[in-house]
């Protein structure tokens, strides 16, 4: 497992990072053991967990599972000073009655209700999240899903007291756009606040349709921005789709394409899966290898197994050296 520096902090964090999102929950403990083993066995170290995760697997939790597991695994294991521990806040819900009137979690009615980044919501969660975790701190604490409604400058104050009181080390954004992230470094510049080292967006080889309007997924403009600020790691979620890559039945009917569907998914499909075959190994793993050979900006992607063995089959991708020539055609192709 290679590592990259987290922004200029002079951090040495994993590559590939490991989502922790359903462990505890679709991911039994035994199997969520199993995993977090074997990644710790490849010499992984960078976990990534959030306060509600997963709320909306269990009617009338406010989540907590993914970090009460993951305090488990640290207290069996002792590996807390050999971890990389980020979680978030500021996206439980607040009303659980209403997410979940009609019998199936509502997310839009979720959206509206998350408890924000108000500076006591920020304090009491961070509190919550270290006692699940059975930990002093966490090593990078993000603000989960931007909040508009409360005034930048009360959440950052609130972060700022976080990283001074030794309960995060670093700070990071995500689901957030790019003007958002401008006015925030501009904030922290002016009043001495710890700035955010890290973007956690949803980000992949295949690029949102012509005119789509998303908040949470990479687009040129950030790309650049990142690029010119090389002090933001982008943390990449959902990186494979859900495994599209390697399933033709699942991109005619999940819901995870249709950011993406149209002839520029469809030409990038076809040259991942030519270069794969080349490589050998299969078009998820030759995503995962893709996004870690990028460099301007540097991409950390963020896998979330659902079991031991969708974990092992990401393995292949560390191996993966892509010739000038295969990035090339990989960067080329689309309509």
């Amino acid at each position: 497992m290679k590592t990259v520096q987290l922004g200029r902090t002079g951090e040495q964090i994993s590559q590939l990072a490991l989502g922790c999102m359903i462990m505890g929950t679709v991911t039994p403990e035994d199997e969520s053991f199993a995993i977090l083993d074997r990644y710790a066995e490849t010499g992984g170290a960078f976990l990534d967990t959030a306060d509600c995760y997963a709320w909306w697997e269990r009617r009338g939790s406010l989540g907590g599972h993914s970090e009460e597991l993951i305090g488990r695994w640290l207290a069996r294991t002792g590996r807390r000073d050999r971890v990389f521990l980020a979680t978030k806040g500021s996206a439980v819900v607040r009303d659980l009655d209403a997410v979940w009137a009609g019998g199936r979690p509502d997310w839009e009615v979720a959206y509206r209700t998350f408890v924000g980044a108000g500076a006591k919501t920020l304090r009491d969660a961070i509190d919550g999240s270290l006692r699940r975790l059975g930990t002093d701190h966490v090593d990078l604490y993000y603000v989960h899903v931007d909040d508009r409604a409360t005034p930048l400058e009360e959440t950052l104050e609130a972060l700022a007291g976080i990283v001074r009181a030794g309960k995060a080390r670093y700070i990071g954004w995500s689901n957030a756009r790019t003007w958002r992230l401008e006015r925030i470094r501009h904030l922290c510049a002016a009043n001495g606040w710890p700035a955010p080292v890290a973007l956690q967006q949803q980000h992949s080889y295949l690029r949102r349709r012509a005119g789509l309007r998303h908040v949470s997924i990479v687009d040129d403009e950030q790309l650049d921005y990142l690029a010119a600020h090389d002090d933001l790691t982008l943390v990449a979620y959902s990186p494979i789709l859900k495994g599209v890559y390697d399933d033709t039945a699942k991109r005619r009917g999940h819901g995870v394409m249709e950011p993406y569907v149209g002839p520029d998914a469809e030409a990038r499909l076809a040259a991942v899966a030519e270069v794969a075959a080349e490589v050998g190994v299969t078009p998820n793993a030759l995503v995962l290898a893709w996004l870690q050979h990028q460099t301007s900006p540097a991409v950390v992607p963020l896998i979330g197994p659902r079991t031991l063995g969708q974990y092992e089959a990401a393995l292949p991708a560390l191996d993966v050296r892509l010739t000038a020539d295969q990035l090339a055609r990989l960067d080329a192709a689309g309509a």
